[in-house]
């Protein structure tokens, strides 16, 4: 063999290695140690791993999205509701007298119970279901037909009040629960100290199963108030003043407590005012569900603007009890603070998604300085309330229920409020007085109802099982006499 021939043989010898090297790689590509293509299966499976979500939330419809934020967002707020109860509990027992403790402590855990029971068996139906303009007949127990979240037009159901929220029936049902359970705990505390467990325990099943889903009906239900344009956003009279009018009742049938009205009121503090301030505390936390969470929807402007009129108000309620009760009482009482921050909470609740900022700083004013002259006022009338909750829930869901006819503004405002999803401009924004006197009537018409079927049972209750311990088990606490144990059994205790 030439030297030529060797060279072209050599030649040919090489190439042929190179391309079996690269068809090794090719077919391999993980066979060679830092081969170029040894990263191509693991970048794919990162691709994947990244990418297939997002894929599968784009097979999603935006509709089921949105169904899914707004389910969300409701029962967020619908827990932030029911954290209220305690509150709630935490408020009472600290205004309340160590021997009594125990008796506020079960009130208080009972309630929400009861409020279920009660509201699931014939409440919601009573509220919500389809019917008249006086109350629902369908849904009871829940059982109705229903095609939530379906909405407007598209919505076949016996719940047609509640077409609007494009949330699921449960969803529904719990948030409307945490309200029912809010009016009957507010009862609770001005009854304290002196009323039978028993008593209270039937009553609470009778206002929120038959009472206060009647009137919430006539506003929330499509009923005859909501037919004649009044308005309450978030319950200053649904919840608060029945609430309040239905204890009012109560504490005027049960009496004083022993001792409290001699010559001059006598003041009977509470054991533990740091957790009514605690107490206080968690229910401001809870009006932020209370208040934005009645949009029943997760739009972000709508419930961004509320919280604000909501936190705004509360705060200047506080302030305003503090100035108050500094100036009318020679010093700034902590037991108003806390029902003044509570008082501009309630007093907003009716408004808060039509006012501007300003007006929900001035309703929460007003508030905080009405409690103050209210606590006093049911004293001079031997109306013994030992938490505030008549002056608290009654007389500024009354002030927060009118403030609404005062201070809405204009509907196109916002863009959540129209002419058809809200009420008309108020008197001192230029809307002339016709919301105002809707609003009166409204008060007007579901105070007359709660107070009288507030009657018939305090008094059925008076004559059949009784309503009020006995003048033995007050003096010792209705711990002992109740429930046969005491809060603090290591501590020795005053009277």
């Amino acid at each position: 063999m030439g030297l030529l021939e060797k060279a072209n043989w050599e030649t040919r010898r090489v190439m042929l290695q190179q391309q079996e090297s690269a068809s090794k790689q090719l077919l391999h590509p993980l066979g060679k140690p830092g081969g170029r293509w040894r990263y191509v299966p693991w970048v794919t499976l990162g691709s994947l791993a990244i990418f297939c979500p997002a894929a599968l939330a784009q097979s999603a419809s935006t509709a089921d999205l949105q169904v899914a934020l707004d389910t969300v967002w409701v029962l967020v707020a619908g827990f932030l509701v029911f954290f209220m109860n305690a509150g709630f509990c935490m408020l009472e027992t600290g205004f309340c007298r160590s021997k009594n403790a125990v008796n506020l402590l079960a009130k208080n855990l009972i309630v929400f119970g009861l409020s279920t029971l009660a509201f699931w068996v014939v409440g919601f139906g009573l509220m919500f279901g389809d019917g008249n303009p006086l109350f629902g007949f369908s849904g009871f127990l829940l059982q109705a037909a229903d095609n939530s979240p379906a909405t407007g037009e598209d919505y076949l159901g016996s719940f047609s009040s509640l077409a609007w929220v494009g949330v699921p029936l449960n969803a529904k049902f719990f948030f409307q629960l945490a309200f029912a359970g809010t009016a009957a705990t507010i009862v609770s505390g001005a009854v304290a100290e002196r009323i039978k467990f028993l008593a209270f325990f039937i009553f609470s099943l009778l206002l929120v199963g038959i009472s206060y889903p009647i009137t919430g009906h006539w506003i929330w239900g499509d009923g005859m108030l909501s037919n004649l344009g009044f308005y309450d956003f978030a319950g200053s009279t649904v919840v608060h003043s029945v609430g309040g009018w239905a204890a009012l009742m109560g504490a005027i049938l049960l009496g004083p407590r022993r001792g409290r009205f001699q010559a001059r009121p006598v003041a009977m503090p509470g054991h533990n005012l740091s957790i009514s301030a605690l107490g206080c505390l968690i229910l401001w936390l809870g009006w932020f569900g209370f208040n934005p969470g009645s949009v029943m929807a997760a739009d972000p402007f709508a419930i961004s603007h509320i919280v604000v009129t909501t936190n705004i108000a509360a705060a200047l309620g506080g302030l305003a009890a503090t100035v108050t009760s500094w100036i009318y009482l020679s010093k700034p009482d902590l037991s108003m603070i806390i029902n003044g921050v509570l008082a501009g909470l309630v007093s907003v609740t009716a408004s808060c998604a039509y006012v501007n900022l300003g007006s929900a700083a001035l309703i929460g004013l007003v508030g905080g300085v009405i409690v103050v002259f209210s606590v006093t006022l049911l004293d001079s009338l031997k109306i013994d309330d030992p938490v505030g909750a008549v002056s608290v829930h009654l007389v500024c869901g009354v002030w927060g229920t009118l403030a609404l006819g005062l201070f809405s503004a204009t509907p196109g405002v916002y863009a959540w409020y129209d002419e058809t999803s809200g009420p008309l401009a108020g008197l001192f924004m230029g809307g002339g007085i016709q919301q105002l006197l809707i609003q009166v009537l409204g008060i007007a018409v579901v105070g007359a109802f709660t107070v009288a079927f507030s009657l018939v049972c305090w008094l059925t209750l008076r004559a059949t099982v009784g309503i009020r311990v006995s003048e033995a088990e007050e003096i010792q606490g209705l711990d002992l006499g109740e429930h046969a144990m005491e809060a603090y059994p290591e501590f020795q205790v005053g009277p």
